[in-house]
């Protein structure tokens, strides 16, 4: 196993000491480090230090999040205060532990036993990205302004055309509890769900997520589960309208979130709160992008106007063309495999720009596998 880097944001010396000591006792070794190397790299590991003053140990931890997307950050407090460990969390914080001075109890043991266990497990995920140097699964979540924006419209057919195009793993998830439609739209019927999985944990690996996961002809697996294994390059999520708190973690973890809303004053309106409850969690505004879904040459609201009331260019516009996605539906085939339509060649256009492929880039051959998780 490869050596780790480790830097700990501390101004107490006694305590970055120990928390040396114990870096070095996880069984992996462990090189501590005082910031980025002479190349450039981050630390694999940063243990922050937010004890005495929570506020700025946690914008510390906002900054490391920001400047690196991989480096596993490592929360110590006094306590383990709830609010304290969402706080922790929603600034990017990976793991969580209370201090209590490195005192022998049992309570330091566990801490310890705990806090070992996550260095190991942040060794073996570096050494399985190293191995092979896959890129990693990106994941795209679409959430919409309101029920009836079209959410699932786009989020069916980005995922057909990701498959389609780029000939990789991909698989799209539907998030809604109930009245999910993403199986409707493909025109496939699973033969599993969620409650298959809760009633079989024991069995979710690998073989078994192949049994729930649902087969589309453009390549595309369906499933309706909260939780995933890495298997895949592509994750799309239809997440719905509503920010629950599986939303909420798929919103944490996902690369982009696509905010769905139609040119009128409802979605607009839902769409303001959306934006507001997304900053509120944490989850990253910046990886927010719009989508105008439903634009005519009728529309009362101007782009212009949208754009300033969310604070958020429009990343892509979708046209209104209403026979052309209902027949698309009903028939349960995805537009990207139906027609020339505007609506299909906008749908094209837009996976390609997601991807960094030109009009005239062909798909590509190879079709590789990662693994992500989905909590």
């Amino acid at each position: 196993m490869a050596q780790l880097s480790a830097q700990i944001v501390s101004h107490d010396e006694g305590f970055k000491q120990q928390i040396s000591r114990l870096l070095r006792a996880c069984g992996v070794p462990v090189a501590i480090v005082e910031g980025r190397s002479a190349e450039g790299a981050a630390p694999d590991v940063v243990v922050v230090d937010i004890r005495a003053d929570a506020s700025s140990g946690m914008a510390a931890i906002e900054r490391l999040r920001a400047a690196s997307g991989n480096v596993a950050i490592f929360a110590v407090a006094s306590s383990a205060e709830p609010d304290l460990i969402l706080q922790s969390m929603r600034a990017g914080a990976n793991e969580f532990f209370p201090w209590s001075g490195g005192e022998p109890t049992q309570a330091t043991r566990a801490m310890e036993e705990s806090f070992h266990g996550a260095v190991r497990r942040t060794a073996t995920r570096r050494d399985a990205a190293n191995a092979g140097g896959k890129a990693p699964c990106i994941t795209h979540a679409f959430l919409g302004a309101k029920g009836g924006a079209g959410t699932t419209t786009v989020a069916v057919n980005c995922g057909v055309e990701l498959a389609r195009l780029t000939k990789r793993s991909t698989i799209i998830i539907d998030m809604k509890a109930t009245l999910g439609e993403v199986a409707l739209f493909l025109g496939v019927r699973p033969r599993f769900t969620v409650l298959d999985a809760i009633e079989n944990l024991h069995r979710l690996d690998k073989d078994f997520l192949k049994e729930l996961v649902s087969k589309h002809k453009s390549g595309l697996d369906i499933l309706a589960l909260r939780v995933l294994t890495r298997m895949y390059d592509y994750v799309v999520i239809d997440a719905g309208n509503v920010i629950g708190t599986c939303v909420a973690s798929v919103l944490y973890g996902a690369d982009t979130i696509f905010l769905v809303t139609n040119p009128d004053v409802p979605s607009i309106r839902n769409a303001q709160r959306l934006v507001d409850r997304v900053r509120q969690l944490g989850a990253g505004s910046e990886r927010v992008k719009v989508l105008l879904n439903r634009a005519s040459d009728q529309i009362l609201i101007a782009p212009k106007q949208i754009e300033t009331a969310l604070g958020y260019g429009i990343h892509h516009t979708f046209p209104s063309d209403y026979r052309t996605v209902s027949t698309a539906l009903n028939s349960g085939v995805p537009l990207a495999l139906t027609n020339n339509s505007e609506i299909a060649s906008q749908f094209d256009s837009f996976t390609r720009q997601l991807v960094g492929m030109s009009d005239e880039a062909k798909a590509e051959p190879e079709r590789k596998r990662v693994f992500m998780g989905i909590f």
